[in-house]
C-alpha cells in the first residue's frame, strides 16, 4: 500500500507536467463573449500567453504571435513567467520524486537520503501548485471583473477560456501530489526513527549482557581464590 502511494504520486506528477505544458501552450485563456451588440458569431477570438487566434465558421484557425511583450496586459505578462516556472518545477519535482522512491537505486539504498529527497520533491510540487494557481486565478479574476464592468464595451469583453479550467484542475493535481509525498515522507521518517530506536535498544541490551558476563567471571575467580586459601 505504501509503495502504491509513491507510484500514484509519480502518475499524478506526469499528469501535472502534461497539464502545465498544455495550459502554457494553449491560446484559449480568454475567449470572445457574444453578448449585447456583439452578435457576430462568424468568428471567435482566442487570447493566450504567446498568440491570439481567430476561429472562423468554416473551422479554419488563424493564429498570430504577439509582436511585443509590452502590448500584453500585466496579468498575461506575469502568467508567462510563472507558467514557465511551473513547467520547470514540475519536471524537476518528477525527477526528484523518482530518485526518492523506496524502490529506486539512487543514494546507494540510503533511506535517510531518500527521505530527504522525497520531502524536497513534495515541497517543489507545492511550490509549482502556487506558480500555477496564481496566474490562472489572476487572469480569471481580470476576465470576470472586466465582464461585469458597465463602462467596458461589449466587443472588448471576454469569457473564461478552456486553458483556465485546465489550469485550475492541474493546480489541484499538483497540490494532491505534494500532500501525498509529504505524508509518505512523514511515515517513512517515523519508520526510520522506530528502527533506530530498536537498534539502540538492541545495542544497549548487548552491552548489558557483556557487562553481566564479565561480572560473573570476576565472581568466579574470587570464589576459586577463597577456596584455595
Amino acid at each position: 500500500m505504501q509503495a502504491k502511494l509513491e507510484v500514484l504520486a509519480l502518475v499524478l506528477g506526469v499528469v501535472g507536467l502534461l497539464g502545465t505544458i498544455a495550459v502554457t501552450a494553449l491560446p484559449s485563456w480568454k475567449v470572445s463573449a457574444f453578448i449585447g451588440a456583439n452578435l457576430i458569431v462568424m468568428e471567435e477570438l482566442w487570447e493566450g500567453l504567446w498568440m491570439n487566434c481567430y476561429i472562423h465558421t468554416n473551422i479554419r484557425m488563424q493564429c498570430k504571435v504577439y509582436d511585443s511583450l509590452l502590448i500584453l496586459p500585466a496579468e498575461l505578462q506575469a502568467a508567462r513567467g510563472l507558467m514557465c516556472a511551473s513547467v520547470a518545477l514540475v519536471f524537476i519535482s518528477l525527477i526528484i520524486t523518482g530518485c526518492g522512491s523506496q524502490r529506486s537505486n539512487c543514494s546507494g539504498g540510503n533511506m535517510r537520503s531518500k527521505n530527504i529527497i522525497l520531502a524536497l520533491g513534495g515541497s517543489l510540487y507545492l511550490l509549482s501548485f502556487l506558480t500555477t494557481l496564481i496566474p490562472v486565478s489572476w487572469v480569471g479574476h481580470t476576465v470576470i471583473r472586466t465582464f461585469y464592468n458597465p463602462t467596458q464595451l461589449d466587443a472588448e469583453k471576454r469569457e473564461l477560456g478552456q486553458a483556465l479550467f485546465i489550469g485550475w484542475a492541474t493546480s489541484g493535481i499538483l497540490l494532491i501530489t505534494g500532500i501525498i509525498l509529504l505524508i509518505r515522507y512523514s511515515k517513512r521518517r517515523s519508520e526510520e526513527e522506530q528502527q533506530n530506536n530498536e537498534r539502540y535498544l538492541m545495542e544497549e541490551k548487548d552491552v548489558q549482557q557483556m557487562d553481566s558476563v564479565y561480572l560473573a567471571r570476576k565472581q568466579s575467580n574470587a570464589h576459586k581464590h577463597q577456596e584455595y586459601v
